[in-house]
């Protein structure tokens, strides 16, 4: 069965979504290039800075337009959700097929409006998960800048166009070099995910509980006497508690991406602190609208995440150096916790072992 009718989340989010900047050819073929170049110049940047080698050669970003990002990621979206997908389709009682037709139209809609919203705002991601490649040749993951979406930002910002793309590219590819030089964390992530997918209700009688639930949340949002949002009300208490694990990954790496960007950036972009001087105001300086639907699809939390993650990597790093930080990347079991990441010390004295205390050398005994 289709949980989601993947086609028309393409064409509605494509139908929906704001075009871009005005450019011309020229400039579009330019900020193309530049951008190709600068994400294969901002990996070797970050490698070197971070100290991970990553096991894969560089590889150039893949530019997209709006559509093309919604496209991109209704593939990633197919992956993640297989499981739920295999699991409901095997249930002892599966739905009439017309519910399951018309519930996967209507979610359909849903997703292509969500993506229609991020399209015009995201300016880059590593996407995890790609669909299989039968020829084991292509890459795992693959690094995503929506150019749109970058010249817009400096156009509003009155950036320095290629400092704000070398900045843009030092956040993502710290995340590609994260997935590529961490061998078990890709999987790490994805079991999370897979586990918080399969630990739903899938019920009708609880489903339609928390979209009861969820239609009380959107009201409370709109009319701002609320600060739930959608994830938090559909969980359960089992997802909420891989939720917790996840997001605690999560904040470390965008906090790390962010410490990374503006740790390096002092010495490849000139104007770095002016950039993010002015990209702090940028995402503060939201419509109300545009507040409202980022806090009932979570997003308030990402943006948390940042200033928590980074606040974390600066301040381990500032205590045990980057060698001592690495040793995060050892295992699962190695990453810091959600109170971890608020504590970083906490996280210092169970991670990073102590160096021995020097015994003072006692006088010999002359009669010995």
């Amino acid at each position: 069965m289709q949980v989601i009718d993947w086609d028309l989340a393409v064409s509605t989010g494509t139908r929906l979504v704001r075009p871009g900047p005005q450019v011309s050819r020229e400039e579009a073929r330019h900020a193309v290039a530049e951008l190709r170049t600068l994400s294969r110049e901002a990996e070797g940047h970050v490698r070197e800075f971070t100290k991970i080698d990553a096991a894969t050669p560089p590889q150039p970003a893949t530019i997209v337009d709006r559509p093309g990002w919604i496209r991109a990621n209704v593939e990633g979206f197919r992956v993640v959700l297989e499981p739920l997908t295999e699991r409901m389709a095997n249930r002892d009682n599966p739905p009439p097929a017309i519910v399951s037709a018309v519930g996967s139209r209507i979610t359909g809609v849903e997703v292509g409006a969500v993506l229609a919203f991020l399209a015009s705002r995201v300016l880059g991601q590593y996407e995890l998960f790609l669909p299989p490649d039968p020829t084991g040749v292509e890459p795992i993951g693959r690094l995503t800048l929506v150019a749109p979406n970058i010249v817009n930002a400096e156009r509003e910002m009155g950036v320095h166009p290629r400092d704000f793309r070398l900045w843009v590219c030092l956040h993502e590819e710290t995340h590609r070099v994260q997935f590529t030089g961490v061998p078990w964390l890709r999987e790490y992530v994805r079991s999370q995910m897979t586990d918080f997918l399969l630990a739903s209700d899938l019920d009708l009688t609880t489903l339609l509980e928390r979209l009861r639930a969820a239609a009380d949340t959107v009201a409370d949002v709109v009319r701002g006497t609320g600060d739930g949002n959608l994830i938090d009300v559909i969980q359960t208490p089992e997802q909420k508690e891989i939720l917790d694990r996840l997001t605690a990954v999560m904040t470390l790496l965008e906090g790390h991406g962010d410490f990374v960007m503006d740790a390096v950036g002092p010495t490849v972009v000139p104007s770095v602190a002016d950039i993010r001087a002015k990209f702090s105001q940028r995402r503060e300086g939201t419509s109300r609208l545009d507040r409202t639907v980022r806090k009932l699809l979570g997003l308030e939390m990402k943006m948390k995440q940042y200033a928590e993650g980074s606040a974390f990597v600066r301040h381990v790093v500032g205590k045990v150096g980057m060698d001592g930080f690495n040793r995060i990347w050892t295992s699962p079991e190695t990453l810091p916790m959600s109170d971890e990441i608020a504590e970083p010390d906490r996280w210092i004295a169970r991670v990073v072992p102590r160096e021995p205390t020097a015994i003072p050398a006692q006088p010999s005994d002359p009669e010995a």
